[in-house]
């Protein structure tokens, strides 16, 4: 590996945007990580990426439903790269019924929210040797309908379960930490931000009648990750601290979604959920 060359991780990187950006961006000459819970899958982005670039890339499995896994994944990330610069959350899941993780969370929030927050800290070092890094996070439109509570994150007191609203809300969660750790983060190097990648072909949402019906109309995966391939690469990944992204542009997210109070809530909430100190950041 050739030193000067920025090491991305690309998490969710078994098929979708994660195999998209993940090609796209060894074909521009970045050092591509890519992480995947189907071995199956990641094995057929490796040879994708390895076409693109001439270079196998690193690859590792985990599943987001374990924070065993994530934090094993962290420890082999940190092993393996002393330096990070880009850390692309992009692995996500929405379940079709309310389904509880080992770990006792609700497993859309889990997936989408709680795993991320885990592995950035796990890889917190890594991020701030780089000098400049960055943290993307594939967040969505989706955030409109949702509400993270940080006092009932995985909708224990909810009268009843709607896999959008648990997703939405998952997703909020994503911008909301994206904003809060950038507020923490100032001045260390590392900036977080988050975008919206459209409404993508691809294997996610399959369960979902309706959702499977408009895959005809759908963005390509392709174009779904051009967005997360902009911020790993260009000026914008670190000149707007918590920023919310589409179309390679800045957009503005619900008012909620912006709330500064909610926000440091529920970095405190996902500390406690996966167990780590909410301080983290220093």
């Amino acid at each position: 590996m050739n030193p000067h060359t920025p090491v991305v991780v690309v998490t969710g990187a078994g098929s979708g945007i994660g195999a998209a950006a993940a090609t796209e961006l060894a074909r521009r000459g970045l050092e591509v990580v890519v992480v995947g819970r189907s071995r199956t899958k990641l094995d057929r982005t490796v040879t994708a990426v390895a076409a693109a670039s001439g270079r196998e890339p690193a690859s590792f499995t985990a599943d987001y439903t374990r924070f065993a896994d994530v934090r094993r994944l962290g420890a082999e990330l940190r092993a393996a790269f002393p330096r990070i610069d880009v850390l692309a959350n992009n692995a996500g899941a929405v379940a079709g019924r309310r389904k509880i993780t080992v770990d006792g969370h609700e497993l859309t929030m889990q997936v989408n929210h709680l795993a991320p927050y885990l592995l950035t800290h796990e890889l917190l070092g890594s991020l701030r040797a780089a000098g400049r890094a960055r943290v993307i996070g594939t967040a969505s439109i989706a955030e409109v309908w949702g509400w993270p509570d940080p006092d009932d994150l995985d909708g224990a007191r909810a009268r009843f379960h709607s896999r959008w609203v648990a997703y939405g809300s998952a997703k909020k969660a994503d911008i909301l930490f994206g904003r809060e750790a950038s507020r923490r983060l100032q001045g260390t190097g590392v900036v977080a931000t988050s975008f919206h990648p459209g409404v993508v072909r691809s294997g996610f949402g399959t369960r979902s009648l309706w959702f499977s019906l408009g895959r005809l109309f759908y963005a390509s995966p392709e174009s779904g990750a051009d967005t997360l391939v902009h911020l790993a690469t260009h000026d914008d990944g670190v000149e707007f601290p918590g920023g919310f992204f589409a179309d390679r542009r800045l957009r503005w997210s619900t008012p909620a979604a912006r709330d500064p109070q909610l926000a440091s809530r529920l970095w405190d909430a996902s500390a406690a959920a996966v167990g780590v100190s909410p301080d983290w950041l220093g």
